[in-house]
Formats: structure tokens, sequence, C-alpha cells
């Protein structure tokens, strides 16, 4: 029996009565520091071999007086919810630096003066601010090859994000965090994994906590890094019954507002929207004033839209102050009743309706109902083969089923070889694919 955190019925009480406030930007504030490669360094890295400078999630260990500055000015703001100073703070971000070996004690550490900071403003203002384990995207995909030479190559694997994910999640419940935050999600796999060691980690704990979800549209054609609408993705991530599912990073709040529509007429919990401050210029740098973002998310709260609401790349505690401010009485948005509904998701959603009885699966990709595919996947012809794909959902199909139960194929090889495949031809991918095996193994 899995014991619930009571921090969960708290915060859902307080965001029944209020829109949220989450904190703004932690690499905007650091760079005001104009920090040197020592002060990366610290004490403790001084004879590293690698450059350290702009890993700021190792402030943490080496300048924490640093990151409690940024937590404070956060908590002065006006919020609710601060993150944890642990976007890269996986053992996978960590390996480009060479410190995928600290990556606990990054987590556990970053939390722990969250949660100092959180304690001290509470003692001060009599106000609790609860923390938000922050775990980031990392720096591979699961979904796309690197390689382009071969679209069926994967830089990293789901097992291996598992790891990673477990790891960091371990590190930020140990620190003792209230959230877990799964935030800037460009590519969904990558999402599942992290839920699945989330989810894991608090079976083993025999615990559990709110699971907040934040996507990243990625440019205005609404659609995240792997190619998922926003609806979709609320399809792919819905099984882990989040606490707020939203968007950040990537679009600023005017940008954000129609993806974040689309996302609240679909999603039966709590939206988050924290935007970057507008586009950035030609020099990188986000020049949107902390009333504009204020004014456009005040527009949010207006018509209904959301439950949380914060800054992402380029904002700043005044950001964050005004938004505050701009929502401070506003009735937050009543999340929809979930519809008795089968919603299935490729790259677009797949919705079937109460009142419809049909549904076209495509089967010409099933060794044991086609004798071309299974000649095709036999000879390896693995590129010839998604056009039998193609063709499918060219003329109709719904869902794609997928078998490849064949004595003569290493049947777990040709699945996992195929869907990456797949997965790499947008054309195909939009629709839900069905896995189809006798195999326990090739299912798994």
């Amino acid at each position: 029996m899995i014991k619930y955190n009571n921090c969960n019925n708290e915060l859902k009480n307080l965001a029944q009565n209020k829109i949220l406030i989450i904190d703004g930007a932690a690499g905007t504030e650091i760079q005001k520091f104009k920090l040197s490669e020592s002060d990366f360094r610290g004490e403790r890295f001084r004879e590293y071999p690698q450059d350290l400078k702009g890993n700021n999630d190792l402030l943490s260990i080496t300048q924490p007086d640093l990151v409690k500055k940024i937590h404070r000015s956060y908590c002065d703001a006006g919020v609710d919810i601060i993150e944890t100073n642990t976007f890269s703070s996986t053992s996978i971000a960590q390996a480009d630096y060479g410190l995928q070996n600290i990556a606990y004690e990054l987590n556990k550490n970053s939390a722990k003066i969250a949660k100092e900071v959180a304690l001290e403003f509470y003692k001060k203002n009599n106000k609790r601010v609860y923390i938000a384990g922050a775990i980031g995207p990392t720096n591979k995909t699961a979904s796309m090859s690197p390689d382009v030479e071969d679209p069926s190559y994967r830089a990293v694997k789901f097992d291996d994000l598992v790891k990673s994910y477990s790891e960091a999640a371990n590190g930020l419940i140990d620190g003792g965090v209230d959230i877990i935050l799964i935030e800037t999600i460009f590519d969904t796999l990558n999402a599942k994994a992290a839920i699945y060691a989330i989810q894991s980690v608090f079976i083993k704990l025999n615990k559990t906590m709110p699971i907040m979800v934040s996507g990243t549209i990625t440019d205005l054609s609404g659609r995240t890094l792997s190619g998922q609408t926003t609806e979709a993705f609320w399809h792919s991530v819905k099984h882990s019954t989040p606490f707020s599912v939203g968007l950040n990073c990537a679009l600023g709040a005017a940008e954000m507002k129609q993806h974040i529509f689309d996302l609240s007429k679909v999603s039966d919990t709590l939206i988050s929207a924290y935007p970057n401050a507008g586009l950035p210029n030609e020099f990188g740098e986000y020049d949107e004033k902390p009333c504009q973002t204020a004014s456009i998310l005040k527009e949010f709260a207006l018509e209904g839209l959301v439950n949380i609401v914060g800054g992402c790349c380029g904002t700043s505690p005044d950001h964050i102050h005004h938004i505050a401010d701009a929502v401070a009485n506003i009735a937050p948005r009543k999340p929809r009743p979930n519809q008795p509904t089968l919603s299935l998701s490729g790259l677009e959603p797949f919705n079937k309706s109460i009142d419809s009885n049909f549904i076209n699966i495509g089967e010409r990709t099933n060794i044991t109902g086609s004798a071309k595919f299974k000649k095709l996947i036999l000879n390896n012809q693995y590129e010839e083969a998604l056009q039998v794909a193609k063709d499918q959902v060219d003329n109709g199909a719904q869902i794609i089923d997928v078998n490849m139960d064949e004595g003569l194929l290493d049947s777990e090889y040709a699945m996992q070889k195929f869907l990456n495949l797949i997965s790499s031809e947008p054309d195909i991918a939009r629709v839900p694919i069905m896995i189809d095996s006798s195999k326990w193994t090739v299912i798994e």
C-alpha cells in the first residue's frame, strides 16, 4: 500500500482557491553574477581536468549561498512553488562534464538548499512555499536518431533513461522535495521513461508525491521536437495522473497561448504555463518586460485556461512579482471531467467516440498476415517495408498493427528496429502503433 504524502492534499486544496505561482529562470539570475571558471569549480573541483563553467547545477555544491539567494528572491516575489537547481542533474546530462558520478549528490544538495530557504521563509512570513524537484529532459532523445545515415539508431535507450531518472528522483526525495517536476519535455518517450522511473521509486519507497509534467512546443507548428501535437502529448502522459500538465520554455506567453488553450480543452487535471520572457532577440537575449509577460498571462487566467503560472528563460523575480500581482484575484481554471473514451496517440491523437464501433487497423505490417511484408523483413529490406506501413496510413488505417513473430527471425531486434524506423517517418508515426506478438519479450 502506497502512503500518500499529505502535501498532495494541501496543494490540491490550495489550487482550488487560487492560481498557484511557480518561480522563474535560474539561469538568467545566475548569469547576472558573471561567474568565472574558478567560481564554478569552488575548492572541491579546483584541480578538475575539464572546464566546468556553465554547469549551473554544480553551484549547488560549490556556491550554495548564491543558489539560496536566488531562491529567496523568488520567495520574496510571491511564489507558491520554487524549483530545485537540478535541470541538468541527471547522470546523462552531467556526462558532458565527466560528473555523472555526482548526479545523486547534486539532486540531494539542491533539494536541501531549496528546503532550507522555504523553511526560513515560512518562519519569517508564515507562508508555505513548496519545493518542486526539477528533472530536465537530458541532452539525448530516445525517439530520434542523431545519425542521418541510420534513422533506427538511438543515442540513448529507455532503460538508460530510467536508470538516470531514478537516481535523480531518489536524490530529490532524500533531499526533501514536495513535488517532482518533469519539465521542458521535447521528447515524450524521455518523459515516459521519467514517469516510469519516478513511479518505480515511489513503489520502492512506499510513498508518493505530486508529479507535475511540462512539455515544450518548440516552434509555431504546435508540436514538440519529437513531433507530437499538444493533445497527443497529453494522451501519452495522462496515465501518470499528474497533479498538473502544461507547457514551458521555447515560446513566449503570446506564442504559447493557443497551445495552452488546446491542452486545457482536453486535460482533466490542472494546467501550468511558464513561458519565456518573449522570443529571444538576435543576441539570444530576452526583452519582454515583466509587465508585458504578466499582462499576457493575466489573459490566460481571465479566460479560465490556467491553474499554475510562472516564467522560464529570461524571466526574473521582477517578472514573477508582476505575474503574481496580475492573477492574484482571478479564479483558477476548473478542470474538465474525464470523458470515458478511448484516446490514443501517435504524433497525432486518435479518439474513439462512444457512438463509434469501427476502427480501421492496418494489418499489412504483420508478418503472419502479409507475404510481401514477411519477405521484405526476412531479406532485411526495412526501408521498403516502411512503404507498406505508409500505404496503409495513406489508405485510411487509424492504427498500425506490427507483428514480427517468425521462427527464422530475431523478433525482438526486428520489432525494435522497425519501430525506430517508423518513428523517423512522420507520415506513418502520426497514427498509434499496435504491438502484436505471442512473445512477451517482444512486447516488453
